[in-house]
């Protein structure tokens, strides 16, 4: 196992959506686990700027965004969804691209 300047081992890539009220989070959770695409509500109503892009931040690694997420984005397998994340920017929905 490299370490994680040398290897992506210890990133992973995800996508979100951002919403400010828990309710309308919870909706869209339900949405997307009835099979509603994740892009397209990312863009409807994320309000992040990761938004233009369909929720996707790329590449990160350990300690790069506030703990709840990192936990959060760290424990899903690639394709899952997460439950709920709540931080100091609101309520997020995580889906783990790689």
């Amino acid at each position: 196992m490299g370490s994680l300047f040398s290897s992506k081992s210890g990133k992973v890539r995800c996508a979100h959506i951002l919403v400010k009220d828990q309710a309308a989070a919870q909706k869209l959770l339900l949405d997307l686990q009835a099979g509603a695409d994740f892009a397209q509500l990312a863009r409807q109503h994320s309000q992040c700027p990761s938004k233009a892009k369909g929720g996707d931040l790329g590449h990160f690694g350990r300690g790069q965004m506030v703990p709840e997420f990192d936990r959060a984005a760290f424990a899903l397998e690639v394709g899952a969804l997460s439950d709920l994340v709540k931080t100091k920017f609101g309520y997020h929905i995580l889906k783990r691209t790689g």
